[in-house]
């Protein structure tokens, strides 16, 4: 039952023959000594008021209420919870926040992406980003700040990892594009003024309530940082958000995208129990080496055998494998087939997401052609898996897969060791 701000962390190892497995760190408070409820639960809310002077009976009431106007009416003022008493509210406001990330920056682009830069409130920044379709809104959520798994063919890899985000601010960014999109029930709730007329409980207006239709619809963990890697963090954040009487996204419109972490996948589905995406890119353990190095740690076989044994995988709820197609490294008619008899050995319900490269300044490798990612698609498909050819969305804002990194990044950590190891490796 902390605060969502942390204490200034060193960076964290990069990743090859080291596990950078992060040490969950604990929040320190806030200057005016009030608690963020954005990312607690009602049990921890409950605890909270309990602490504060409430008594038992009274703390899990008021933590409901609470939890109902933080998370299903998406509420920043406690004046705004007009079931509670007039009285009550000034008292929540001393002790209690209701925060939102920081707004940086904000782009749209020419396909309706939307792209934000947030800020914690240690100064650290990190993005979001959410897509729309024509029948669902995806947002791409971030769970750390910068990333340390150094995926050759990624921006995000580029940076240095600065440390894990809070259940708070993995909740929050949630919060924020509801606030942004204006879905909550009647909107913002801006528009509002009737605070002023009820004294107490029995006064709700509750029975007036229409909730909006939802633009957003689906999550997925594919943002910046590895989730395996802020497990605890993202499994509190994305139980608040699947509680029924909160956020209430179910489990099935939520993926959990993973480069191959493999101690923590079978956790993952337990205490979880989201859709599993796994960044596999390569075929062999040569290829994969280079461009997603965790893989001297956790090789193609264990990862494809934990992702069989991942509870609740089943043909109608497949794993999503990722696979960026990279001219002349990963994308040969050899790889399509290497890659259908690797799925078919361990049995796998899967779905394959072919991912055009998303080019950046300074990239070590090109896109595949349109007519190869095409041949690679069409192997796949002819042996009875899905493989469709994702289009790339946002790349004029750096919005796209693979893309997202904060401009004023200077060369990380990640980026001199790598330079340093091609360095010796060319000098034999």
């Amino acid at each position: 039952m902390t605060p969502q701000i942390m204490t200034e962390i060193t960076a964290m190892p990069i990743p090859g023959h080291i596990d950078p497995v992060p040490v969950p760190r604990e929040v320190t408070p806030r200057a005016d000594g009030r608690v963020d409820l954005i990312g607690l639960s009602r049990t921890q809310i409950a605890a909270l008021f309990l602490e504060a002077g409430l008594d038992a009976k009274a703390a899990k009431l008021r933590a409901k209420q609470v939890f109902h106007w933080l998370y299903h009416r998406g509420v920043t003022e406690f004046e705004a919870m007009t079931d509670i008493a007039k009285t009550m509210r000034p008292w929540l406001a001393q002790r209690f926040v209701i925060g939102r990330p920081e707004v940086v920056e904000a782009q749209v682009s020419n396909d309706g992406t939307r792209k934000w830069l947030l800020r914690t409130a240690d100064a650290h920044d990190f993005e979001m980003v959410f897509i729309p379709d024509a029948t669902r809104g995806t947002l791409c959520v971030s769970s750390q700040v910068g990333c340390t798994l150094n995926c050759r063919f990624c921006h995000t890899g580029t940076m240095r990892l600065v440390r894990n985000l809070t259940p708070g601010e993995i909740v929050g960014q949630v919060m924020l594009a509801r606030d942004v999109l204006g879905e909550w029930p009647r909107g913002s709730m801006a528009a509002l003024d009737i605070h002023d007329d009820f004294d107490d409980a029995e006064d709700d207006e509750s029975s007036d309530y229409t909730p909006d239709g939802r633009l957003l619809t689906n999550i997925v963990m594919m943002g910046m940082g590895e989730p395996l890697y802020n497990f605890e963090h993202v499994r509190d954040a994305l139980k608040v958000v699947m509680d029924g009487d909160g956020l209430a996204l179910s489990k099935r419109r939520i993926t959990l995208s993973t480069s191959g972490v493999v101690p923590m996948m079978a956790r993952a589905g337990e205490e979880i129990g989201v859709n599993l995406a796994v960044s596999l890119h390569a075929v062999t353990k040569e290829v994969r080496d280079e461009i997603v190095p965790i893989n001297r740690k956790f090789g193609i076989e264990d990862l494809l055998q934990a992702c069989a044994d991942y509870p609740g995988a089943s043909n109608a709820r497949r794993i999503t494998f990722e696979y960026v197609m990279l001219k002349d490294k990963n994308d040969r008619d050899s790889d399509a087939h290497e890659l259908v008899r690797l799925l078919r050995h361990y049995g796998l319900p899967a779905k394959v997401n072919l991912i055009p490269f998303n080019p950046w300044p300074g990239a070590p490798y090109e896109c595949s052609t349109p007519e190869q990612i095409k041949r690679f698609a069409k192997i796949v498909f002819d042996a009875g898996i899905s493989a469709p050819v994702r289009t790339p969305r946002g790349r004029d804002i750096d919005a796209a897969c693979g893309q997202l990194k904060t401009a004023a990044e200077r060369k990380s950590r990640a980026e001199v060791d790598r330079l340093l190891e091609e360095k010796q490796a060319a000098l034999g």
